[in-house]
């Protein structure tokens, strides 16, 4: 997905079955469009981009495919948004790419050191596709149930059913040896020098905020944290008018944040 004019700006993701760049950022690339460029991809394993033969994914992968798609579209500065997953990339990303990447946001994010796999990321990563192991995986997503609708349960489910062959070798248990590939040695994180927004829900079962978060605060030299009340694993849902604010905000370089 692309749309807008202005700095560019790369949304990244999160993982689960059916999760894809569309799906993630549209309503926010929606509000955001007018003074941005945005770029939101389906990273490789999920949507409409399969993996490259031989490979189950992996921080690695996703941080050069992102890499590699920036330049490919002659971007030579770029702030990076992303979700849980996509979050681990977007720190990387920083990290590997110090004169392309000038901001960060990272959402509910993985990368951590010491983070451990939670029971319902465990869940979310194993999902069958279908109405039942969507259900499931959105109340796990959300900690405000009454969003998870049978509207949205039927697209989640299409989107996992759509994009199940690319998924499939991505997270086979047991998981941990995922976590641990997704996250980011002190030294990497210490070394990124672009400014960085962490966003985090305070009822995220997925990730937690105390093993997520609030860790990487002691790692990174340009951070600070926002906190979201009765928020789970997707503030983009489930504070979308308060997300875009802190999103546009930080991307603008407004001091308050």
């Amino acid at each position: 997905m692309e749309s807008g004019a202005g700095p560019a700006v790369l949304m990244l993701h999160g993982s689960g079955p059916g999760t894809t760049g569309s799906g993630a950022w549209a309503t926010t690339a929606q509000a955001l469009e007018t003074s941005w460029h945005l770029v939101a991809p389906d990273q490789a394993g999920f949507g409409r981009t399969p993996l490259p033969l031989g490979s189950r994914g992996g921080l690695r992968l996703w941080t050069e495919q992102a890499a590699g798609l920036m330049e490919a579209l002659g971007i030579a500065h770029y702030a990076v948004v992303g979700h849980s997953m996509g979050g681990a990339v977007a720190l990387a990303l920083a990290a590997a790419r110090p004169q392309q990447v000038t901001r960060v946001v990272a959402v509910a994010t993985m990368g951590a050191p010491g983070a451990p796999l939670s029971a319902d990321l465990d869940a979310l990563w194993g999902a069958p596709a279908g109405p039942i192991g969507a259900r499931d995986m959105l109340s796990r997503l959300v900690l405000d149930q009454a969003l998870v609708t049978d509207a949205a349960v039927d697209a989640r489910a299409d989107a996992m059913r759509a994009g199940e062959a690319a998924y499939a070798s991505l997270f086979p248990p047991p998981r941990a040896r995922w976590v641990d590939d997704l996250t980011l040695p002190a030294q990497t994180l210490a070394a990124i020098r672009a400014p960085v927004l962490l966003v985090h829900g305070v009822d995220d079962r997925v990730t937690p905020l105390a093993t997520a978060a609030r860790p990487l605060l002691a790692h990174l030299a340009d951070a600070r944290l926002h906190v979201l009340g009765r928020c789970g694993h997707v503030p983009a849902i489930e504070h979308p008018h308060e997300f875009r604010q802190l999103l546009s905000c930080f991307l603008r370089g407004d001091r308050g944040l």
